[in-house]
């Protein structure tokens, strides 16, 4: 998965600033794992009677125990370490590189874990897991479509604004300039190696295979875990489509990269009711997340907001619709096959539009808010605070030579395209001198 953001971040950004993206995603997994290891699993997990965070296990003190076990611990890194990389990608290109370490520790050990233990801890307030869950329910949010993805993006959004747009974005009049990336091979290279990485998270959340349904005699968490990858893949290969002839009709031709974050949209979109949801209901998620995010990516141009990732509009916008998908489609006996083992006699709240009534939707619309509120008052403070101490955006002149010459002693191709540009860090200071 971290090889697949890894690659559609560089192949998205300009050739001058790959080497500089890559590394930030490189830190995101070691910074993450420290952060993570050291509080972050504790905040998210620890202490079972408190509904806000947790308050032990830190430094995986008393780990293993009869609830969790190392390998748990890492399959929750993997999340963790995604979310930095979903902010990395919306202040690309302008950021200096040691804000990327300070607000990739911070987010990974504190503003994420929090969220997480609301929704995915057994005494979270918001977890359907909760002895009494709110509304009855609790939001249901199975592999992260909030969870993880919305905390990147609402992240990623106050870290955009606050940076303003790179250099030559917009003109003087705010007309939007050209400004694509360097590489599409990078770009559907990371695209199918998140696809495949999406197995993981979404099926992987199930943790056991092998726990037979009661009420069958032939399913069990197997049956729902292929349910699972067969949505994930509706889903995602719907927005692909719809984007696909959506950009056709709005710019004149068929666009590769527009395809390919069409279809990460559908699969952020589906990583909430993956396990949950009818396969013709993940085709319906699909469809509607393609178009959340071409509306959202006109309205970012027209606002002046840029996001080389188109990250906060994908993870943001694409992943509360699947918080509400969820909250209108989620079927009754496909919940408690997630959350109650298929037990019989239990009774769940479940999808509006599947005769569920207002419970789901309510907690999940509850959940879209309190991220947004969290994540804006930590998050915007740390940028801002990044941004006051003048160590969140660099120069003008070293946004215009590349942050791979002015921070990273060179560039990441030996031959670059940009023949006009210093081609060595020794170049690039020689340059400074003169000027």
């Amino acid at each position: 998965m971290q090889l697949g953001f890894a690659m559609l971040c560089a192949g998205s950004v300009r050739a001058k600033n790959a080497m500089n993206i890559m590394l930030t995603n490189v830190v995101d997994a070691v910074v993450g794992s420290i952060s993570y290891y050291l509080f972050g699993f504790a905040f998210a997990f620890g202490d079972t009677s408190n509904p806000f965070i947790g308050t032990n296990f830190f430094a995986l003190k008393d780990i293993p125990n009869s609830s969790f076990d190392y390998s748990f611990f890492l399959y929750q890194w993997a999340f963790a370490i995604a979310v930095a990389g979903i902010t990395s990608g919306s202040i690309a290109e302008r950021t200096q590189f040691s804000a990327y370490l300070v607000f990739s520790f911070f987010l990974t050990g504190f503003v994420y874990p929090v969220v997480v233990h609301w929704v995915w801890s057994s005494s979270g307030w918001l977890s359907p897991s909760s002895t009494s869950p709110l509304f009855a329910s609790g939001a249901i949010d199975f592999a992260g479509s909030g969870v993880v993805h919305m905390v990147g993006a609402v992240a990623g959004l106050w870290g955009s604004l606050i940076e303003g747009p790179r250099v030559g974005r917009f003109d003087a009049f705010g007309n939007p300039m050209p400004m694509r990336g360097h590489n599409a091979t990078l770009v559907v290279l990371g695209t199918f190696l998140l696809w495949f990485g999406w197995f993981g998270f979404n099926p992987g959340s199930f943790d056991k295979i092998l726990v037979a349904y009661p009420s069958t005699t032939n399913q069990g968490n197997w049956t729902a875990v292929g349910r699972t990858a067969v949505t994930t893949t509706l889903a995602g290969s719907t927005a692909g489509i719809v984007t696909l002839f959506g950009r056709r009709l709005l710019v004149g031709h068929w666009d590769a990269l527009d395809v390919c974050n069409g279809l990460l949209g559908g699969f952020v979109a589906i990583t909430s009711g993956c396990s949950v949801v009818e396969p013709w209901a993940a085709i319906v998620c699909g469809f509607f997340a393609a178009w959340v995010l071409i509306a959202l990516n006109i309205l970012a141009v027209k606002l002046n907001f840029d996001d080389p990732l188109e990250a906060t509009q994908l993870h943001g916008g694409c992943g509360a619709w699947g918080l509400i998908f969820t909250g209108l489609f989620a079927k009754e006996e496909f919940v408690v096959q997630a959350y109650d083992a298929g037990v019989t006699g239990v009774a769940r709240p479940y999808g509006l539009f599947m005769g569920g009534g207002w419970g789901l939707l309510g907690c999940q619309v509850i959940e879209i808010l309190v991220i947004v509120c969290w994540v804006s008052a930590t998050m915007g403070p740390i940028f801002y605070a990044l941004h006051r101490l003048m160590i969140l955006r660099i120069s003008a002149e070293e946004e215009i030579a590349g942050v791979d010459i002015s921070s990273h002693g060179g560039y990441a191709y030996s031959s670059h395209q940009d023949v006009d540009q210093p081609r060595f860090y020794a170049d690039y200071m020689r340059m400074q001198d003169q000027s």
